[in-house]
């Protein structure tokens, strides 16, 4: 029987078979040779490897895109966590070095604590828990580590053309309990024809992943800057977002006229905080998955005219071309509109019997409720097939990833181990067969 004490006793190895993973910038870069996407990334999958051999477990790396860690013989039929190992750009303004894995009080904080990398590790250390205890799994069992999932999960299609995909099994790559669905997500890039020397390049950090917290703009040969709250794209709610605190600052001080005026009075009544598509007619929801978001995260000015980008993550029962018609109506007139990033809806069947095995070890271990749900986040669960989001993150804890001092608890992430080990052992080692 493994417990608890057995568990918190492997914590200082796990943790420093941990900070090894942590260390390595697995941001990607510029492709090398057997580096699709960049060193980094294809660094972080040779340690991980490393790893496996000291384990005594099975590897491969797969097309210098994925490696996986195996437990069982049987190459085709297997059960699969999969999980990244790559991570987003680290920022400024942390308080401590992003790539050392660091302790202040109960808090771990290091890029990829929580976005994926000690998730991903704590399910390799169960496996490593489990085998040195004396079983044996009746299902082989295969953890694969990604090293794309930043940039668009490039890295499944390379696996894939080499490995067949799990029959079932979990990312730990989004919140507890089991998800079971996940909301389409949509890009699009919004053209406006302006010819305007008013104003100037806008300079800041745009990005898809989150929400712009600084913008530095000239107009009229003045500079003015727009400070906001950074927050991942989709939770918009939680940030302030420089691009509409911009337009309000334009406005309220009159600093630009005519259809550029114009111009931004409509980003300013269609995006400042109206993150549910209600300034655009967009207010679609439905039970399973709540309503659609809209974050605005891209702003520039070219000599031909204006560029917005806006992401979307719309729900369930609704389609993209729902959702584009209806932008098409609501933008600024003579506006261009393309999509740039397209991820439809996916979605598993709640009541089948590994999604009740895996809501049933989160109930039992954590006493909360472990009702399947939704998300409005993108994982390997919509470009891997059979596999659904379990974890890490618990019931309230939100808006942590691609932030400066990224964290996660102790706790937590020994909680996060102990429930994927727990799963493990329903799914492949007692109930393999």
């Amino acid at each position: 029987m493994i417990t608890s004490k057995l568990i918190m006793e492997e914590q200082p190895k796990f943790l420093a078979d941990l900070a090894k993973i942590i260390a390595i910038p697995s941001v990607r870069s510029e492709a090398k040779s057997h580096a699709p996407f960049g060193l980094g990334p294809r660094q972080v999958l040779s340690e991980v490897v490393q790893l496996a051999r000291q384990y005594d477990f099975k590897y491969e790396v797969v097309n210098d895109a994925m490696a996986y860690v195996q437990w069982g013989d049987d190459n085709d039929n297997y059960f699969g966590i999969v999980g990244h190992l790559d991570v987003v750009g680290a920022g400024d303004n942390w308080t401590s070095d992003p790539f050392t894995l660091r302790q202040r009080g109960d808090y771990l904080y290091a890029r990829g604590i929580l976005d994926n990398k000690g998730p991903s590790i704590a399910c390799l250390y169960a496996l490593k828990i489990l085998k040195d205890q004396g079983y044996l799994p009746k299902k082989t069992i295969r953890i694969i580590f990604g090293s794309d999932e930043e940039s668009g999960s490039n890295d499944i299609p390379l696996y894939l053309a080499k490995e067949k995909a799990p029959q079932f099994g979990f990312t730990p790559d989004c919140k507890f309990p089991v998800v079971y669905g996940e909301r389409g997500i949509v890009n699009y890039e919004i053209f406006t024809p302006i010819n305007e020397d008013q104003v100037s390049e806008i300079t800041g950090d745009q990005a898809p992943d989150h929400v712009p917290d600084e913008l530095k703009i000239m107009i009229n040969q003045e500079s003015y800057v727009a400070k906001g709250k950074r927050s991942p794209t989709n939770a918009p709610e939680l940030g302030v977002n420089a691009i509409t605190v911009l337009t309000q600052q334009i406005l309220a001080q009159d600093l630009v006229h005519g259809e550029l005026k114009d111009y931004f009075t409509w980003l300013d009544q269609a995006l400042r905080d109206k993150h549910y598509g209600e300034g655009l007619g967009l207010e679609f929801s439905d039970p399973a998955s709540g309503r659609l978001i809209v974050t605005p995260y891209f702003l520039q000015k070219s000599d031909a005219g204006w560029t917005l980008k806006i992401a979307m993550r719309y729900p369930v029962t609704y389609t993209e071309s729902q959702v584009t018609e209806q932008l098409k109506k609501a933008v600024f007139s003579g506006s261009q509109i393309k999509i740039i990033r397209s991820m439809p809806s996916v979605m598993h069947d709640p009541n089948s019997p590994e999604i009740q095995i895996l809501s049933q070890v989160y109930e039992d271990l954590t006493k909360l409720d472990g009702t399947p749900v939704t998300t409005t986040g993108a994982t390997y669960a919509r470009s891997m097939p059979n596999i659904v989001a379990f974890g890490p993150s618990f019931p309230g804890q939100k808006g942590i990833a691609h932030k400066e001092d990224e964290w996660m608890k102790i706790d937590d992430l020994m909680l996060n181990l102990t429930i994927y080990l727990n799963a493990i052992f329903k799914l492949a080692i007692e109930g393999g067969e």
